[in-house]
Formats: C-alpha cells, structure tokens, sequence
C-alpha cells in the first residue's frame, strides 16, 4: 500500500540520515484489526516509545530532571495524523466492498426469479402429464394408464417365471426319466441360498406328482426295479419314484443337519431359512420334532422322571392325617412344575425367532411338556399317595392341580411368543386343554366323588366306632335271661372290634391309613390288636360329642372345598348331594338320631322304676341339639347354595335335610314327653307316701307336742322340692339355654304338677291346725315352681299357679270369710277345668299353657276341698255350704 510504502522509505530515511527527533511507532490496519489488540497496550507502547532511553535510565536513580511532554506530544500527533490515513484507506475499501455485495444482491434475484419460473414450468408439465394418464379412455371408462401398466408387467414377469420354471421342471423331468439322474436338483440345492434349497423342495414335490402321472409302472408295487420293458432284455426301467424320493430324502436330511447346526450356533436367522423349507417341504414336522425331541430339557429330566417319588416319612403320614394341613405340593414334582415355566418362557423367544411358524412349534413343545414330562411326574405322585392313604391321594391331586393351574396362568400372563403382548387364543385354548388332558383319568364319572364319599365314611366310622358299639352292644342287650346268658356284653364289643379291625386288614387299606383310622377311633396303635381286651367302652364313649361334630365338619368342609376347585361346576348340584346324603346318614342318622333312640329307651326305662329316675340320658339333648344346629348349618349355608345351578338337586336336597331335621325334632319332642311322664309318674309316687294324719296333727298340752308348728313343710313336699330342684338343675345344663325348648319344657312339667297336687289335696282330711301344713306345703310348691323360667302366663299375677295359693287359703279361713270369699266371686265360678284333674297334655305345651293361665277354682272344687276339713259339719261350714 502507498502509506505503508511511505512508512517504510522514511524509516530507511531515518536509518541513512539520524533525525535529532525521536520517531514514530509504524502500524497498519492489520494492527488494529488483530484478535489481541488492546487499546491500553497500544497507548503504552506509544508513551514507550516516545521517551528516550536515556531519560528512562536516568529516570531509574533520580527525578531531579523536569519532565519534557514534546516527545509524547509528536508521538502522538504522527500516530493521529496515520490513524487519520488509515481510516480514509479503510473507507474506500469498504466503499468498493458495498458495490460489491449489491451487485451479488441483484444478480441473487435475478436467479431465484428464473429458479421460479423454471418450478413453475416443470409443475405445469407434470400436471399436464397426470391429466393425460388419466384422461379417459376409447370405451369411456377411467383408468390409471401407469398403474394398469405396471399390473401388466408385472402379470408378464409371473408369467416369464413360470415359463422358466417350467422349463427348468421339463428339462429336470426329462433328466430323471431318461437318464436316471438329478444334477440340476443337485447344483441347485448345493447353491448354498436358502431360496435355492425352497425351489428344490419344490420342485422335488412336484417331480413327484408328474411322476405318478407318467410313470405309474414306478409307483405299482407289484413290480420291482430293473423290469425289461418292451421286451427289450438290454433296457431296463428306471424307477422315477425312488430316485426323486431318494432326493427328497437326502434333502431333507441337508436341511435337518443344517437347522441343528445352526441351532448349536444360534443362528436364528438361519434356523428361520431352514424351518421354512421343511415347512414348505413336508409341513414342517420333521424340524419340528427334531428341535422338540433334542431339547436340552428332555434330556436333563430323562433320567429324573424316572425317579421314585421320596419324601420323607413324617411328611406323607402328616399328608394322610385328617386333622393336619396338607403340606403342599411334593417337592419333586414342585421343582419339576417351576423348570417348565423357567424353559417355556426362555424357550419361546427362541422359538419366535427361529420359525415362521412359531405357534405351531410352541404347541408341539408345549404338548410334549405337558404329556411326557408332567404327566409322568404327576402319574408317580400321585401313585405314591394312594400307597400311603386314600385322604393323601385327594390331598395330592389337589396340590398338584392347584399347582399346575398356577404354571398355565404364570404362561398365559406371560404371553410366551407374543410376550410381552397379550397370549394368542391358540395358545391358550391348549394351554386349557393339556391341563385338562393330565387329570381327565381321576375325574371320569364320579370317580372322583366316590373316592371323597369313600374318604369321609371311613373317617366317620372310625371316629364313631367307640360309639356305635357302645349303642350295637345297647341295642342288642337280652330282653330275656336264656339270651342274656348267651351273649354277654365284652362278647359284643369284641365282635364289633374284630370286625373293625378284620375291615381294616383287607387289602382296601394301606398301613399308613390303617394306623390313622386306629388312632381317630381311638385304638391302640400296635401289634397285638388281637386281644380281646384291648377296648375299653365307658358311659361315657355313648355319649354325643361336639367336638367330634366339628371335625366331622371339618373334613366334610375340606372335601366339599377340594370339589370345587377340582370338578367341573356342572357336577357341583350331583357331587354336593352325594356328600349331603352321606352326611345325613352317617352324622344325622348314625351319630345324632342313635344317641336320642338312646336317651328315649332310657327315659322309657325310667318310667316303671322303684328309686328315684336318672335323669344323666338328658345330657345328649345339649349336644344333639347344638350338632343338630351346627350340621343343618353347613347344610344351609354350603351345600345347598351349591347346587342351587339345579333346581331339582336343590329341592330333594331341601326334602332329604327337612325329613331328617324333623326326625331328630320329633325324637327330642319324644324325650322330653317322656321325661315329663317319668317326673309326673316320680312326684305322683312321692305324693301316694303322704300320711294321712300330715294334716292332722293332734294338738297337745304341752309345749313339746306344738313343735310341728315350727315345720316349714311336710316330709313329702321336702322329698318333692328336693326331687324338683335337682331335676330343674339337670334340665338347666342339658338343654340349650338359646331359645324357647326350656321355658315350654318347664311349663309343661309345673302345669302337670299343679294338676297332681290339686287332686291330692282333696284326698286328706285337715284339722285347724293342718291347715297351716296345706298354706306351708302350697306356699312352698308355688314358690318353687315360679322360681323356674316358665310362662309368664302361669307363673305371674292370677296365673295359674295362684289356684295353689288359693286352694291353700281354703283350709284356714274362717266360716265368715270363706262366704265373703264366695259373695265376692274371687273363687271364681266359670266351671273352666283348668284346675280340675285329668288335664291333657296331649294337646300340645302351649296350648296346655294357655289353657290353665288365670283360671279359678269351680263351685264343685271349693266344695271337695271345703269338705275336707274336720269343721265342715259346724252350722257356720253349712251355712257356706248352702251359699255355694
């Protein structure tokens, strides 16, 4: 540039001739337009520049020379006066660069308006182009000339290459049926591409049909290879059928080989290429069962199947015990269940990537699980249980379905090849069937309701064995004494054990069940259970037992509950009547309604005894009554719903439970009769022992002959109060305290007490001071009777019981009073006989109850009991006599 030129000529000028002024620094624009330039810097390399060395140097050890500013002042007067050129030589640059860039400018919009116009051209040519495509044609219809003749090449290139297959078949044909050979096949199946491998495979097939068509002789077993035909003897047939299958076969054994090694290698991609030919081949199964039956799986479990089922023995007797929980499902056939689910899930990626045709292979590995390794597993399970018990077969088979049924659902919420999607319907309708398919052999019929009736008899007759014999050896006591003498009791009881045991020793029963059943019946568990006195039978093994009731429960709970989860929901309403009917049998009939024909024959026996009756047989009213409400319960709330899918299960169900609640209700209104009858028949027999003179004591003068008046009661009414309280007592403790049963049962007992003390005090005569014995006893039979929880009606204000009261007062109020008693009608004259004798209970306790409430004595009554006092024949007596 011209000024740095001038620059550098008066910088060699000062270089020639030495100037007396200091020079100027020397900058062009590169000095400004520098990343690194700062203006503080550049204004001190100015001040640098402008101070002599000397002066600077001076300037180091003294201040005392004055400061001379003319330097610094033509430094920066020269750098103002270059700065100054430096800025017009930058304006013209960028004078020249700004014409620069408007011509770049224009010339820019000259070449978008041509672009433009170009686009537009080209869109009117395309549009110009689609219109006449699809211009309408000769005939007046539409149509797509591009798309029409695109189908037309493509129809031309099909048709090129099946005009080339067939080629290729006809020149394979003619090579086949005249020379005997298969080289085309052969270089294309060696081609090493897997659709080279899928065209041999067709081809092949299709050899195979033009073969049966035009060499039948080949495919006619009457005539074997090398035939002269033509009666020529030098040319021999050749058999078209054996040298094409001999080809197939040798392919498909290529394909196989080649799968198996692309599974060892895991290529999937490869395995998918090879499945594919088989597939389109001979449908796929002979890869199929190569990939099902090489699994690692089938072969790791081979030799586990076959194991035998252990377990140790504390495990299985717990498995074979009513009363324990079942310890879940057997170990090994866990272990086996929880390997499926691990294989199958992994496996079925595998199978997804390995074959276009994946669920069909699923379905095979799943069948070939299920059918084989399961199915074996479960066989040997199950086996094993029923050697130990029959309770632990039904234990088992409900473990292991259980379990299964988990394994099907863990697979379907899987989703195994469409995992992580939903399963595939398919998939899961076999999954529901092989599930099926492994226990259809333990549900067949009522196989399987047999077997739980089965369980539960034995169960029932072994905890009721104590009892039915201790009932057999009642029911058969001698009612003579030449029969008596025949059989005695110990001989009965080990009839009844040697045919238990005998039941036991068949073959129908393992050691394991045989030892359960001893131990629920409550027999010694040893070897010698031969011995005759080995039982033991007590009062008490009679008696009905609660707690016995709620085991019986118990299992019935368990089995009905395994039903349901094993057997079908429509073999429900049959399966819950079959076990309804064994309930009602074995616990209605031969626990509960055995116990009460017990306690009734006993109650019947008490009626004609001289001493005082037992009345121990009402203990098993308690519980007969509370097994009764517990069994009608389980009835009510578990059986019969369940069958309530068939209405006529459901109403015989309702009829068999409604016969025998009435039996049982008929059999405890007929024990309670009794008892009332042999309470009535006892009080009876106490009354017949009161003396005659108890109500007539003779008064005497000394103060030792008045002691009478100091007793309370008679010796009788002491007897009876005494009999009355223990029977109230025994009553309390065997009835259920719930309910009405005690509050009729004791009214009908007082309202048959009350009708015998009325008659029995019209039978002895009093004197004045008996009189006070009669208000003692009467006040003391009332009390006792209206201490007890009987009718309100008959032991409340004018109740019933009053009249004891009432006919009390008769022997000790006066002539005068007697009559008010009479003008006022307290003694009422309605000539109702609900004081009178021969009051029926026949017609029912309520109805004698309400029958008797409030009624009063009859003018007939007060004349009986009047006239047995001693001073019935006094003017004042007669003149009461002549009112009534």
């Amino acid at each position: 540039m011209p000024d740095t030129a001038s620059l550098h000529s008066q910088s060699g000028r000062s270089i020639a001739t030495r100037s007396i002024f200091n020079k100027g620094p020397t900058f062009t624009l590169e000095t400004f337009s520098n990343r690194d330039f700062i203006v503080k810097d550049f204004i001190e390399s100015l001040s640098d520049t402008a101070i002599p060395s000397a002066q600077r140097r001076s300037g180091a050890h003294g201040s005392s020379q004055p400061f001379d500013p003319k330097p610094l002042i033509r430094t920066f007067e020269h750098a103002q006066r270059r700065m100054v050129e430096l800025s017009g030589d930058l304006e013209l640059r960028e004078n020249e660069l700004s014409a620069a860039v408007r011509r770049a400018e224009a010339q820019h919009a000259q070449n978008v308006s041509s672009l433009g116009r170009k686009l537009n051209q080209t869109i009117e040519s395309f549009q110009k182009l689609d219109t006449s495509l699809n211009a309408p044609g000769s005939g007046g219809s539409g149509g797509n000339v591009a798309v029409e003749t695109g189908k037309k090449l493509e129809e031309l290139d099909r048709q090129r290459r099946r005009a080339l297959d067939a080629h290729f078949l006809i020149e394979c044909w003619d090579e086949v049926s005249n020379r005997g050979e298969m080289s085309l096949l052969e270089n294309l199946r060696r081609s090493g591409s897997g659709e080279g491998k899928v065209r041999s495979a067709h081809i092949a097939r299709q050899l195979l049909r033009i073969s049966q068509r035009l060499d039948p002789a080949s495919w006619n077993e009457n005539k074997m290879n090398g035939t002269p035909v033509n009666d020529s003897p030098t040319a021999m047939r050749i058999n078209t059928r054996e040298i094409i299958e001999k080809f197939s076969e040798t392919l498909e054994k290529d394909l196989l080989k080649q799968f198996d090694d692309f599974y060892r290698k895991a290529n999937f991609d490869g395995m998918r290429d090879c499945a594919a030919v088989l597939h389109d081949f001979n449908g796929g199964a002979s890869v199929v069962g190569l990939f099902v039956n090489q699994h690692q799986f089938f072969i790791d479990r081979s030799q586990l199947i076959a194991e035998e089922v252990g377990g140790d023995a504390e495990t299985w007797e717990k498995l074979a015990d009513p009363d324990a929980d079942p310890p879940g499902v057997e170990p090994s056939l866990q272990s086996l269940v929880d390997e499926v689910k691990v294989v199958v899930q992994e496996e079925s990626t595998i199978i997804k990537r390995a074959f276009p045709y994946y669920e069909q292979v699923l379905d095979k590995f799943l069948q070939r699980i299920f059918q084989q390794s399961i199915q074996q597993r479960l066989e040997m399970v199950l086996d094993k249980a029923d050697s130990v018990s029959s309770l632990a077969f039904l234990r088992s088979l409900q473990t292991a379905r259980s379990y299964i049924s988990g394994l099907v659902d863990d697979m379907k919420a899987h989703g195994l090849t469409e995992h992580p999607e939903t399963i595939s319907s398919k998939t899961a309708i076999i999954l529901d069937q092989q599930l099926e398919d492994l226990f259809v052999p333990y549900f067949g019929g009522s196989s399987y309701i047999e077997r739980e009736k089965k369980n539960l008899e034995e169960l029932y007759t072994s905890l009721t064995f104590k009892f039915t014999t201790f009932h057999t050896r009642r029911k058969k006591a001698a009612t003579t004494f030449m029969s008596s003498l025949a059989k005695s009791g110990s001989e009965l009881i080990n009839s009844a054990k040697d045919a238990y045991i005998g039941r036991l020793d068949s073959l129908d029963f393992t050691p394991t069940q045989k030892r359960t059943l001893l131990r629920v019946a409550g027999l010694k568990e040893n070897a010698d259970l031969q011995k005759r006195d080995d039982i033991e039978l007590t009062e008490e093994d009679g008696h009905l037992s609660i707690a016995f009731a709620k085991r019986m429960i118990k299992w019935l709970a368990e089995g009905v509950g395994r039903d349901l989860e094993l057997s079908v929901s429509s073999e429900t309403p049959k399966d819950v009547s079959a076990l309804l009917n064994m309930l009602l049998s074995m616990m209605g009939e031969g626990y509960i309604e055995v116990a009460l024909d017990g306690a009734l024959e006993a109650a019947s026996g008490q009626e004609s005894t001289k001493t005082e009756p037992d009345f121990s047989y009402l203990r098993d009213l308690r519980a007969a009554i509370s097994i009764t409400h517990l069994m009608m319960t389980c009835i009510n709330t578990v059986l019969i719903p369940l069958a309530a899918g068939n209405i006529t299960i459901r109403r015989d169900m309702e009829k068999k439970t409604s016969l025998t609640m009435n039996r049982v209700e008929d059999k405890v209104n007929s024990i309670e009769q009794k008892t009332v009858d042999v309470t009535l028949s006892w009080v009876s027999r106490l009354l017949s022992g009161q003396k005659k003179n108890d109500f007539r004591p003779k008064e005497g003068a000394t103060d030792g002959d008045t002691a009478w008046l100091e007793t309370l009661q008679t010796p009788t009414c002491a007897s009876i109060s005494t009999f009355l309280t223990r029977l109230h007592n025994t009553i309390l403790i065997s009835l259920p305290s719930s309910g009405s049963n005690i509050k009729i049962f004791l009214t009908e007992i007082a309202l048959g007490i009350r009708t015998l003390l009325l008659e029995h005090f019209k039978r002895f005569p009093v004197n004045g001071p008996g009189g006070l014995m009669v208000t003692k006893d009467m006040t003391r039979y009332a009390d006792l009777l209206r201490s007890w929880d009987i009718d309100d009606a008959v032991k409340g204000v004018g109740g019933a019981l009053d009249v004891l009261l009432e006919v009390g007062s008769l022997f000790v109020v006066g002539p005068e009073a007697l009559r008010e008693r009479v003008r006022a009608g307290t003694t009422g004259t309605s000539g109702r006989g609900g004081g009178g004798s021969g009051t029926s209970r026949t017609g029912g306790q309520g109805s004698t109850a309400q029958g008797t409430a409030g009624a009063g004595l009859t003018v007939q009554e007060v004349r009986a009991y009047v006239l047995r006092r001693e001073d019935s024949g006094t003017v004042g007596m007669q003149s009461v006599f002549n009112a009534l």
